[in-house]
């Protein structure tokens, strides 16, 4: 059991900074509007998969859809990822196994959730595409996997 707790919170240290990462253009970005960044991400993907996929302006607008859909949810999960880190952070400080026990198993219910929902993000995007695209995209997912790649839309 205390192995298990050890390797899990060992597994969210690592993990959870990776769900927080900011570009320097982030961190201008939130005095600004975070809706615009979310909003100029949405595009960059967009782009990527309309040069790499040869996609359509009609599948353009599907994906730029499923995506900014996507991130208005993400928002608010990575506001709760941020309380459940804080939280493990507070029991590690003052020694409270069951805290850091709690805190843990948050935090992996929180990573199990934004995994399904960026699967179900390709699952949409997915199912835009035509068959051409959608071999191409499994090509893409297969030559990322290779190179330690989470899939062809990570950054969403």
């Amino acid at each position: 059991m205390k192995k298990t707790i050890i390797t899990l919170v060992l597994t969210c240290a690592f993990t959870t900074p990776a769900l927080f990462a900011q570009t320097a253009n982030t961190a201008t970005e939130q005095t600004g509007s975070t809706s615009a960044h979310s909003a100029k991400m949405t595009q960059h993907w967009v782009n990527y998969l309309t040069t790499v996929l040869s996609l359509t302006s009609a599948q353009q607008t599907q994906v730029t859809n499923i995506i900014s859909t996507a991130a208005t949810s993400k928002s608010s999960a990575s506001s709760s990822m941020k309380t459940a880190r804080t939280a493990l952070q507070n029991a590690i400080h003052s020694n409270d196994a069951a805290a850091m026990e709690q805190a843990a198993n948050s935090m992996s219910s929180l990573i199990a959730r934004n995994m399904l929902a960026h699967a179900k993000v390709e699952a949409a995007i997915y199912q835009v595409l035509s068959p051409e695209q959608q071999t191409k995209m499994a090509q893409l997912e297969t030559e990322r996997g290779h190179h330690g790649g989470h899939g062809f839309g990570a950054g969403f």
